[in-house]
């Protein structure tokens, strides 16, 4: 499996092994990790995900993902950088969706934020 540009969204199946206040069904995520940092064999990606509930969007720590054509929502949706994680590449499932480079760019500027650098 080609590893997902960053930008990317996926679809994460987080069904399995979930634990309370975890994400816990299939969900979108946006990968933020630099694929050329890690090889292609590398069985992971970095994603932080997307909910629709507002209630759960820390306000300093979530991105607002307004709909549009690339980024294929059908509501507003906020990228949860302080949910930052690691998923295997086998729990994925590529879209052609993507979010656009300013947002990328502060989704990691709050995971930096969150993560204390």
């Amino acid at each position: 499996m080609l590893t997902p540009a960053a930008g990317s969204i996926v679809l994460v199946d987080w069904r399995s092994g979930a634990l309370a206040q975890e994400p816990n069904k299939l969900r979108p995520a946006v990968v933020v990790s630099n694929a050329e940092l890690f090889p292609e064999s590398y069985p992971n990606i970095i994603v932080v995900p997307l909910t629709s509930d507002q209630n759960i969007a820390h306000p300093t720590f979530s991105q607002r993902i307004d709909p549009t054509s690339s980024n294929g929502a059908t509501r507003v949706s906020w990228a949860l950088a302080h949910h930052i994680t690691s998923v295997a590449k086998q729990r994925i499932t590529t879209t052609s969706s993507k979010i656009d480079e300013r947002q990328l760019q502060a989704i990691r500027e709050q995971v930096a934020l969150a993560i204390g650098t």
